[in-house]
């Protein structure tokens, strides 16, 4: 091997190195989220739902209404994904994923408005896009990156 190549492999391995001991994982410097069959089978599924009201407390099972976590919980059991009824008992099932790490499908939990505990659960769309419902426009897709969903971000579970 020639003195110049030995340099270069040395200082490639070297790079390698830092890079695996600071722990940068290339994978985070994608911005598309990965989705498999099973996440574009259910994001489809729920975006069905569009338009359809918002009602707290909405019950389980029903399609002319959902609250948040009736919403999920419907679109994730007709997917064949049991979840409990509530958005607090729905944020204690499945794998945490750290923010930069969201994959379509993952559930994502959020602060009520007054800023304390889990009050609020969507579905993870992809391109930082987020399908759930609340309020007059119901089932809706939102982006994650306003300043209200930003503010109330708690954290996010894998449960595909």
């Amino acid at each position: 091997m020639r003195k110049s190549n030995w340099k270069k492999t040395i200082a490639r391995l070297s790079l390698c190195a830092a890079i695996g001991v600071a722990g940068i994982h290339i994978g985070s410097l994608q911005t598309a989220s990965a989705a498999t069959p099973e996440s574009e089978k259910l994001l489809d599924y729920g975006k069905q739902y569009l338009g359809v009201p918002y009602r707290l407390g909405a019950p389980s099972g029903v399609t002319y209404a959902f609250d948040c976590s009736s919403f999920t919980q419907y679109v994730f059991e007709k997917n064949g994904i049991t979840l409990p009824r509530t958005s607090s008992q729905q944020a204690q099932k499945g794998d945490k994923v750290a923010r930069g790490y969201l994959s379509k499908g993952d559930l994502v939990f959020f602060t009520n408005s007054n800023g304390k505990g889990i009050g609020h659960v969507a579905i993870y769309a992809g391109s930082n896009k987020i399908l759930h419902t609340y309020g007059k426009t119901g089932v809706t897709v939102s982006s994650l990156g306003t300043s209200y969903w930003n503010k109330h971000y708690v954290t996010a579970k894998r449960v595909l």
